[in-house]
């Protein structure tokens, strides 16, 4: 006989347990315990209870008790749930695609924040979506994606006592900050191999790829008990000693109902080094460190606090997180370390920043670590739709603490060098859009660039230049996280809308070059293909100017004194 397990609060946090649950090992999963006390009467119970005194004859068939008027003190009365008022659940949030079918509805239909569920409807999370739902007790369900979830029973205790609440998954994973009540209440979370049933409690109940249940408890106290998988619904019973789940604990219940032992949750992983601001407008990239213990990381990335609105969520096996890109705002992470049962571990959470707008420049010249010669040379990058200007910065150490040149607002996506000493240097590029009434709205910095002015050359030979025949060279770079490719798209200028193309090429490497276009403006954008799957959407396009003239044996633009192209005649 195929053995389960049922999980349940244990009698001193569930004010409904009795002695007789305690000493009979049977958790009455459909009905409450009332302990009589002096004075209870069956009227006044269905008064509290189902707010319908006159209902005190089905108590008393159920109970089987003889004489409705004498309650014996200490004994127990049984209340069953289906008695008691219907209450309702209020969607909060939906990210993604999510689905509701009510009791008695042919069909499903598409989710919304803000509508009312009923008891009985059964709600359907697709990949890479989310929700919240929040009893009328304050209770918050955030149902994670690939999720089924049935909302079985939404009951209140009495007119206006605690909801007496219980969802059955059929798959996926919930995490539930049930809120404590002053009397009587239940809160149980179904799945096949385990019931779990929490008052005050911040917990979190998830069915394994293999089919194993998995429980973990952040605040609270929970028991867990095997039962006889065969026994009739609502009854489970007992056939092992139970075990106690603290604070701080979890376990797995596993496919063929064998009850795993308590264990400490993994430590919370290392935020420390996430930075306070992410620029990249391709895939949202932040890593923690390998934490032992540790075989895979589960992440939230949501826009508040309580992570109620959470917009993006994974499970990765190290700790490489990888997310589809996110708009511009505040956000916060939450990332939890995974054991080989594959219970999640405390929590660890930090704000950040998303700032991708106006979109950096790409560089153009010089390449990276090029040499360049001192007097005559000049940085320059791409222009950006919408900038209105651009800020170059100079620095001779990559973080930027000596700066030697800053120039806030240059018309063009340039800045020459012929005042910069010979030497080693960094720079980097930003855009600037112009706000309504003047105010300047600087975008992230493009990742720091090294290069170093030398002495020039002797003077080259009309022999050394590379007259391209109409067109000249033209080359591109990208910061890119490991393993990443690309895929790059250049079309004319006047073709915004990238329908006529030049070129659409796949790379391996963050860099593009070109040595026979026709002189002309073209844009150029590029979407980030990662090793994980995830494809970001294409980036704002950037403009790049070919000109018609001569060029170097390096490939590079012959410049004029002052850094200046030269142009044919």
């Amino acid at each position: 006989m195929l053995a389960a397990a049922a999980v349940f609060l244990t009698s001193a946090a569930w004010a409904t347990a009795s002695p007789a649950q305690a000493t009979t090992g049977v958790v009455q999963t459909d009905e409450i315990a009332h302990v009589v006390r002096p004075g209870d009467t069956l009227e006044g119970l269905a008064a509290t209870y189902l707010d319908a005194p006159r209902l005190w004859p089905l108590l008393q068939a159920r109970n089987k008790l003889a004489d409705a008027r004498r309650l014996k003190p200490g004994s127990v009365v049984w209340i069953p749930v289906r008695l008691q008022p219907q209450s309702s659940a209020t969607v909060d949030f939906v990210q993604g695609t999510a689905t509701a079918r009510g009791p008695g509805a042919a069909s499903a239909a598409a989710l919304a924040a803000g509508q009312k569920l009923e008891e009985g409807t059964a709600l359907t999370v697709a990949p890479d979506a989310f929700v919240t739902v929040t009893l009328a007790d304050g209770t918050v369900v955030r149902i994670q994606s690939q999720s089924d979830v049935v909302l079985r029973q939404l009951r209140r205790r009495g007119r206006a006592g605690s909801v007496q609440a219980v969802l059955e998954m059929r798959s996926g994973a919930v995490e539930s900050a049930v809120q404590p009540a002053a009397g009587p209440r239940r809160f149980e979370v179904r799945t096949p191999l385990a019931i779990t049933s929490v008052r005050g409690t911040r917990f979190g109940i998830a069915m394994g790829e293999s089919g194993q249940t998995i429980a973990s408890v952040l605040e609270g106290a929970v028991g867990v008990q095997a039962r006889d998988a065969a026994a009739p619904a609502g009854r489970p019973t007992d056939t092992s000693a139970g075990v106690a789940l603290a604070s701080g604990q979890g376990l797995a219940v596993a496919a063929d109902g064998t009850l795993g032992l308590p264990r400490a949750l993994l430590a919370a992983p290392d935020v420390s080094q996430i930075p306070e601001m992410v620029s990249d407008a391709g895939i949202l990239a932040l890593s923690v460190p390998a934490m032992p213990g540790a075989l895979r990381y589960e992440a939230q990335v949501a826009r508040d606090e309580a992570f109620r609105q959470v917009l993006r969520q994974g499970r990765f096996t190290h700790g490489e997180l990888r997310f589809r890109a996110l708009e511009d705002g505040r956000y916060h992470l939450m990332v939890r370390a995974l054991d080989d049962a594959g219970i999640a571990g405390l929590p660890a959470t930090r704000a950040f920043t998303v700032k991708t707008q106006p979109a950096p420049p790409l560089y153009q010249q010089p390449a990276p670590g090029a040499v360049v010669a001192a007097g005559a040379s000049a940085l320059e990058c791409t222009e950006v739709a919408g900038a209105r200007w651009y800020r170059l910065q100079v620095a001779k150490d990559a973080a930027f603490s000596s700066i030697v040149r800053d120039e806030p607002r240059l018309a063009e996506c340039r800045l020459g060098l012929d005042s910069l000493a010979k030497g080693s240097y960094f720079w980097r590029a930003a855009s600037v859009a112009e706000l309504p009434g003047g105010a300047s709205d600087q975008g992230p910095f493009a990742p720091p660039q090294a290069f170093t002015v030398a002495d020039r050359p002797p003077a080259m030979s009309a022999n050394a230049m590379d007259a391209n025949d109409g067109g000249t060279r033209v080359s591109l770079h990208w910061p890119a996280q490991p393993g990443q490719r690309f895929r790059l798209q250049l079309a004319p200028a006047a073709q915004p809308d990238f329908k006529t193309l030049v070129q659409d090429t796949e790379l391996d490497s963050p860099s593009w070059a070109a040595g026979d276009l026709p002189a002309g403006e073209y844009l150029v954008r590029i979407q980030v293909l990662d090793p994980t799957g995830l494809q970001s959407d294409f980036s704002p396009a950037r403009k790049v100017r070919v000109g018609t003239g001569l060029s170097t044996g390096f490939g590079l633009p012959l410049s004029t004194q002052g850094g200046d192209p030269v142009r044919r005649p």
